[in-house]
């Protein structure tokens, strides 16, 4: 049974309204997202690329600002090594692009998933060396690589890290001592000791927040890298970051360059997969642009996203963004093969009974041991790892909720991996064959997840009538976007409303339209895109198989349920009518 739970977080809400001409109502809301203080409000509300922080404020970046200067003054060869994921693939782009502009002999190197793994290897430092590279530049990785970096330097070559990721640590008497890489520069808001204000950058931010502080320091115009804006949106929304503070204001104003785009390769994607430019938002980035640059470093190279992105005309990119979408589609397909056969062994095995999910899919494509493991953290609300056969072992990825740090967790088991890196909420490992089901165990050993952690909440932001179902309000809910992780669609509920008919629609009937009633006699239209049969088994369960067929006709049925929703404006053959979402019913 999912927790419902009413948000009530007091304030002025009449004052606030006042001060930025806004609702009492959108105040209530705001503040129902963490956002406190007039300062606070007005960035949420109207902040710019002025408000953002000055890059140099994070540590270590004025000695990578100065060796970058003189190695591009030198005329040294500078290598970027990025991650493969669309964090990383942006973040590459975006210093390869900054460093061009800055005059840079610059190139770029991204490890291949089922060869090199993640992130700096011994075989990349070996191949930079073998090509005459003076400089590594790492981006969305390079944190845990303290081994590659130590033998990069022992070449004779610079290394300079930018990254994102937790800092690894040992542990020992209750303290934590952090392991930073033996690096010429580490860049890494997380690092100890860094006194930059805003922790939940993506690796691609911190590309650009480089790049900007270079392009100062040699006499530019910070303002010529506006374009690259588009970029950190998408990996921002791409790599599910926190969308507050900064993160808000980076993907507000990339999502209005990326609607007018002038990348060949992002618009020439943007096309192939009929996203309307206008109505872009978060929403595309993360489940149908996303997943097209998320594809080629899952199942061949992401050199093609690379390559999308430096595509320099619409012929090329055009082959190569329907090449990208080609293979997503195949992604797909095997990813929800894989997710049946990982509920098949949870439903049918004693793995269902862990309060953290373990499993082991050797044949499952190494590249989507992630999405399977978030497909199944959403479906049982636990903490899932998947795990799959690699060349040299098993490798695996895992999906968090918030009760439960997935890399302190897995850090506790650091005797059984061989590997491992990642953050609260996603991380990936390596280990060998024989520990996997005593990794199982020991997770399960160590994990001090309580019940109540592992039901899924449903946070209310507020009661609201039908009667307030209007235009005025949908257009003003614009206010809070743009929508995502950490300043999630507002949730409103309604108590007990009456079902006053519905019919189901679609060609895979998986559309109920209804009419409902609330308790204060208005009547709202309703649309559910969920599970329609386990709707209509809970409705028969509830009020009897007649009721719930006199509901399907379209009458009148007697049933009520609580429902949460969001309000929007239907618009269909040019008539526009309001109608509600529902999203959760009890």
């Amino acid at each position: 049974m999912e927790q419902w739970v009413l948000l009530r977080k007091g304030a002025d809400f009449e004052a606030i309204g006042k001060e930025f001409g806004i609702s009492p109502r959108l105040a209530c809301l705001i503040r129902n997202r963490d956002v406190v203080g007039t300062e606070a409000v007005r960035r949420y509300l109207n902040g710019t690329i002025t408000d953002l922080y000055d890059g140099m404020l994070m540590k270590g970046m004025d000695k990578a600002v100065e060796i970058l200067r003189e190695k591009i003054d030198e005329g040294r060869k500078i290598r970027i090594i990025g991650d493969y994921d669309i964090d990383g693939v942006n973040a590459t782009y975006i210093l390869l692009k900054g460093l061009v502009k800055s005059g840079a002999d610059v190139d770029s190197d991204i490890p291949d998933r089922i060869k090199d793994g993640y992130g700096l290897n011994i075989e990349l430092v070996e191949r930079a060396y073998r090509d005459g590279i003076d400089t590594i530049v790492t981006c969305d990785n390079g944190i845990a690589a303290g081994e590659e970096i130590d033998y990069g330097r022992r070449l004779g070559m610079t290394v300079i890290v930018t990254d994102h990721h937790e800092v690894p640590y040992e542990e020992e008497g209750g303290q934590k001592h952090h392991l930073l890489p033996p690096a010429d520069a580490v860049v890494d808001p997380k690092q100890p000791g860094c006194g930059y204000p805003f922790k939940g950058l993506c690796g691609a931010a911190i590309a650009y927040k480089l790049i900007e502080a270079l392009y100062e320091a040699i006499g530019n115009e910070a303002d010529d890298l506006d374009d690259l804006l588009e970029n950190v949106a998408v990996a921002t929304v791409g790599d599910v970051m926190e969308l507050e503070d900064e993160n808000r204001i980076l993907v507000r104003e990339g999502l209005e360059r990326l609607r007018r785009t002038v990348n060949p390769g992002l618009s020439s994607l943007i096309d192939c997969t009929g996203v309307d430019r206008r109505k872009l938002n978060t929403y595309h980035i993360g489940f149908v642009l996303g997943p097209c640059l998320n594809a080629g470093g899952r199942l061949d190279t992401a050199k093609r996203a690379l390559d999308l992105l430096c595509a320099q005309n619409k012929k090329e990119a055009d082959i190569l963004a329907g090449d990208l979408k080609a293979l997503n589609d195949s992604r797909k397909e095997m990813t929800a093969a894989a997710v049946d056969q990982a509920v098949q062994m949870i439903e049918t095995t004693s793995l269902g009974r862990d309060r953290v999910l373990a499993v082991y899919l050797p044949d499952c494509h190494e590249s989507l041991a992630g999405i399977v493991a978030g497909r199944l953290r959403e479906r049982y609300c636990r903490p899932a790892y998947v795990m799959t056969d690699a060349e040299d072992g098993v490798k695996g990825s895992g999906r968090s909720i918030e009760a439960y740090h997935m890399y302190e967790e897995l850090a506790a088991c650091r005797e059984v991996l061989t590997k491992y890196g990642g953050h609260k909420l996603a991380a990936g490992f390596s280990l060998k064959r024989e520990d996997v089901e005593r990794f199982r165990k020991m997770l399960n050993e160590n994990c001090t997840l309580e019940e109540c952690d592992m039901r899924e909440k449903v946070v209310i932001d507020m009661e609201l009538p039908f009667s307030c179902v209007t235009e005025d309000i949908v257009r003003e809910l614009k206010y809070l976007e743009p929508y995502g992780k950490g300043n999630t669609k507002p949730v409103f509920a309604a108590r007990k409303v009456e079902l006053l008919g519905g019919q189901i629609f679609g060609k895979n009937k998986n559309v109920l339209k209804m009419r409902l009633r609330d308790g204060r006699g208005c009547e709202a239209e309703a649309v559910y895109f969920g599970d329609i049969s386990r709707l209509c088994s809970y409705l028969e369960e509830h009020y009897g198989k007649a009721a719930l067929k006199q509901f399907l006709s379209r009458r009148p049925s007697g049933m009520t349920l609580s429902v949460t929703y969001y309000p929007e404006v239907n618009e269909y053959m040019g008539n526009r009518t309001m109608q509600i979402v529902i999203t959760h019913y009890q």
